[in-house]
């Protein structure tokens, strides 16, 4: 029996046909999606059809779910349709917001709003998360907010068309999972409830929201596309990712796409009101500790056009160039950053000089920089308690050269790089595979690795960028 998996990410749609036994790879499909961070999610659904009919078709597939990006804002009114395009998690206008809500819980005191927040959600919120979305759409779209009946993110909505063979969506029939509702900042991973307390704090209302269904709970059979397949719960794009590589205890994911994720399994999460560490829940029951930054692999590509090269040129600079970049440092927060949460701030390069400004120093740079964030992102899950016994390295960013070589270095630890392969769109297949079997755990399928990366650690790389990072505004 074959099973679908999709990945409606933030660049592109990909999907996956695999066997429900095993999991090998059949066909597969992708299909991209329009710039920006606000987009009409009828464009999602378009590139699904598209990215299905580049797999070869989903009539003969028994199960699909789906699996896409965390936070985003699609609000629907009273006939299910979107009342404006939909918000994605990388839109930092609802900076202020986050701040907002913060201070409100905490009765004008960030600091105990804070604690507030991460007590009762196991987050505290900044720009990306639905709850900051919300109440910018309430404070500057009060029209739009009032027409808004209902609120699904993106991998709800589009399970909604795919139940309604892409027709308009019901708002009674929307489910969600809790892997991507603890993105909301309104959902408590700990209880296993909304807060809709929270929900009315933010928006002044409460809209409907999805049902949260279980991991491996079938949801419904899809009409029109995959027609009659069953409806896998689906989840958020991160914890996709950590099921379809099956991580247990120990495994530290470090994910290099458009934003750049450090996540972990762990059975509990301890409160963080810094919000570095989000407690957010897994697609199997546990829980996902994750540091996400918004500055990924489009600082490789970035600089690569700064400099009028391509990415491979660019990752062979890079490797040209000694450790430490002779003194340069790149600050990667093209598009503000998430962590550390400076939704304004901007890029910035330290320890340029004559003697060292040579493209090769820069491409350096650039890759360090990157991986820098990702360290910090670890050490908060070392400071979680969190054991670190292998680092699993994915993602587009993963495919340079320079990236999986210098990382060891930088991370300071060895680095397991598993076979390349769509990771959040085979985890969506893996969960259609689960509501296929209606078994109580899910299929075990093998993930293969294609190298051990190994370097003596530079920490001196890591202690500079700490040392200038402070000093960038924003």
């Amino acid at each position: 029996m074959l099973v679908a998996g999709i990945d409606s990410s933030t660049q592109s749609c990909k999907i996956v046909v695999r066997d429900a036994g095993d999991g090998r790879l059949v066909r597969e499909g992708r299909a991209p999606h329009p710039e920006g961070t606000e987009v009409d999610a009828e464009q999602w659904w378009q590139a699904v059809q598209t990215a299905a009919d580049d797999a070869g078709g989903l009539d003969d597939v028994q199960a699909v779910a789906v699996g896409a990006q965390q936070h985003g804002l699609v609000a629907l009114d009273a006939s299910g349709e979107p009342v404006r395009d939909a918000l994605l998690w990388n839109d930092t206008r609802s900076a202020a917001a986050a701040r907002d809500v913060i201070s409100e819980l905490g009765d004008g005191d960030e600091a105990r709003g804070r604690q507030l927040w991460v007590e009762a959600t196991g987050v505290v919120p900044v720009a990306s998360f639905t709850v900051s979305k919300l109440r910018w759409l309430a404070d500057h779209e009060p029209d739009n907010a009032g027409r808004t009946e209902a609120v699904a993110l993106p991998h709800d909505w589009l399970t909604a068309r795919l139940r309604a063979g892409g027709g308009p969506v019901v708002a009674a029939d929307l489910t969600t999972d809790a892997g991507d509702a603890s993105g909301t900042g309104y959902y408590d991973a700990g209880s296993g409830r909304y807060r809709d307390d929270l929900l009315r704090l933010a928006f002044g209302a409460e809209p409907a929201l999805p049902r949260v269904a279980g991991p491996g709970e079938g949801v419904g059979e899809a009409t029109g596309l995959a027609a009659g397949a069953i409806l896998g719960a689906g989840t958020g794009d991160n914890a996709a990712a950590a099921f379809g590589l099956g991580i247990g205890p120990g495994d530290v994911v470090v994910s290099i796409g458009t934003s750049g994720v450090v996540s972990a399994l762990a059975d509990t999460v301890q409160p963080d009101p810094t919000g570095t560490v989000a407690g957010f829940a897994d697609a199997t029951g546990r829980r996902l500790p994750l540091v996400c930054t918004l500055n990924a692999s489009r600082v490789l590509s970035t600089v690569a056009q700064l400099l009028r090269v391509d990415l491979d040129a660019l990752s062979e600079l890079a490797l040209s160039a000694p450790t430490g970049a002779e003194g340069i440092v790149l600050i990667p927060f093209l598009e503000g950053e998430r962590t550390p949460d400076r939704p304004d701030a901007s890029g910035a390069v330290h320890g340029l000089r004559v003697h060292n400004a040579q493209p090769a120093n820069i491409a350096r740079a650039a890759v360090e920089g990157l991986l820098c964030g990702l360290t910090d992102g670890i050490e908060a899950l070392r400071q979680q308690g969190l054991p670190v016994h292998r680092v699993l390295l994915i993602g587009g960013g993963a495919r340079s050269r320079a990236v999986r070589e210098i990382a060891p270095q930088v991370l300071g630890c060895d680095i397991a790089v598993p076979t390349p392969d769509e990771y959040v769109a085979n985890g969506a297949a893996r969960q259609a595979a689960w509501a296929l079997s209606g078994d109580e755990s899910p299929p075990a399928w093998e993930v293969a690795l294609t190298e051990s990366l190994h370097a003596d650690p530079e920490p001196h790389v890591h202690e500079r960028y700490r040392s200038v990072r402070e000093l960038t505004e924003g």
